[in-house]
């Protein structure tokens, strides 16, 4: 196996490959260029993108040429994949923000010196499609019928949830970015979460069909935290990249809050450290655990914000807990987690009832561990505890520490 799919199986990474032999030859034979798309849907790139990220990272470290695409056209059309219904279109003046923030995101993660990476939008040809020729160019390799038992329309027409024929053009315009792609800079591989499977194999086979050549698809899994929770969501929202979006000290205190079972796990994804060091960190029990949790906080934070704002969070967050240990005042609930954050306020005697709850978040008024809370349906999982408990606020002056039961 190449080194990079052997390295990539190693950490965690590998979900679906669509033809493992021959692409391992490929990789073996000499450098090889794969993509990524991100649409243009926020300003910032949020963890749930990180698996990703750092996959096209440990591409290049092996020799290989990332392209990060970002979805300037695709975004005009939103990716029915995982969802029930349609993704709210955005004005192209949002969509400019919105891909101008996301390109911030990378300049840590990816050399872009030189050719070493390239950072494409998929604007620059879909915006030019003429679409009757796009139909009989590209659509005449399409089959309605193998379309239809894709996950992205299947799952959709099966929950009766409303389908767009806008929205049934996607998986159309993701093939044509591959195609492009390999015809442009010779890339003959695509990789994503496990949910574009079927977006890839459709363009792999478009290459096929079209250029009669070999092509790939590469898919990670599904990531969830142990508890069940979606990987990158907390109840007080995304955990952003852009420093605007989320300071240093709170990414780094998002993964220092990770779950004992799932530390090693994170540091054979999220960050540079060798696999001998990682199994050293992974074995550490009880109390111990928390020094390899402070190790990936501030791995994972030094790759995305630098080394010097890494440590200088380590140090915050030390003397944070320091002062938390010689002043812990606060009153202090018992609750079983996950569990919904009306409930929580609750209990927590922060509102007389959920009505009330949902008032406050309506009003920006409640916050957990210092940051707003802004969707009334949040969980607060294991995943929210800092130094053992997670603090809830009404407003200025109540708060509740509460402690996992």
């Amino acid at each position: 196996m190449s080194d990079f799919l052997t390295e990539a199986r190693e950490r965690g990474f590998l979900h679906q490959i669509t033809d493992e032999a021959a692409l391992s030859a490929r990789l073996s034979a000499g450098p090889v260029t794969a993509y990524v798309r991100f649409d243009c849907t926020a300003d910032s790139l949020h963890v749930g993108h990180l698996l990703s990220i750092m996959l096209l990272r440990l591409f290049q470290k092996h020799g290989h040429r990332p392209i990060v695409l970002v979805g300037g056209g695709t975004t005009k059309v939103g990716d029915p994949s995982g969802k029930d219904e349609a993704r709210q279109l955005l004005s192209e003046e949002q969509i400019e923000a919105n891909k101008a923030g996301i390109r911030r995101s990378f300049a840590s993660f990816l050399d872009f010196s030189e050719g070493r990476a390239l950072m494409l939008d998929n604007a620059e040809w879909l915006d030019r499609l003429g679409y009757i020729a796009f139909l009989r160019d590209v659509g005449r390799h399409f089959s309605v019928n193998r379309m239809l038992t894709m996950d992205s329309v299947r799952l959709r027409l099966e929950r009766e949830a409303p389908l767009s024929f806008l929205e049934f053009n996607y998986m159309l315009l993701q093939s044509y970015d591959f195609l492009e792609l390999h015809r442009r800079h010779g890339c003959v591989l695509q990789m994503g979460g496990s949910d574009q499977w079927g977006n890839i194999v459709m363009g792999a086979d478009l290459i096929r069909r079209v250029e009669g050549q070999e092509a790939f698809g590469l898919t990670t899994p599904l990531l969830t935290t142990a508890s069940g929770a979606k990987m990158g969501k907390t109840a007080a929202g995304a955990v952003w990249l852009n420093p605007d979006r989320l300071s240093p000290f709170e990414y780094w205190q998002f993964w220092r809050n990770a779950e004992d079972a799932d530390v090693g796990r994170f540091l054979a994804l999220f960050t540079d450290l060798p696999m001998a060091e990682i199994a050293r960190l992974s074995a550490l029990r009880g109390a111990e655990v928390n020094e390899a949790k402070k190790v990936l906080a501030t791995e994972a934070t030094a790759l995305l914000h630098g080394r010097e704002a890494a440590e200088a969070a380590a140090l915050a967050a030390r003397r944070t807990f320091e002062q938390r240990e010689r002043a812990d005042t606060l009153p202090a609930i018992t609750h079983a987690l996950p569990a919904s954050v009306l409930d929580l306020a609750v209990a927590a005697g922060l509102a007389a009832s959920k009505g009330e709850a949902r008032r406050l978040i309506a009003q920006h008024g409640l916050r957990l561990n210092d940051r707003v809370v802004e969707d009334v349906a949040a969980i607060v999982t294991p995943a929210d505890l800092e130094q053992g408990a997670a603090k809830l606020s009404a407003g200025r002056k109540r708060h509740v520490l509460v402690r996992p039961a």
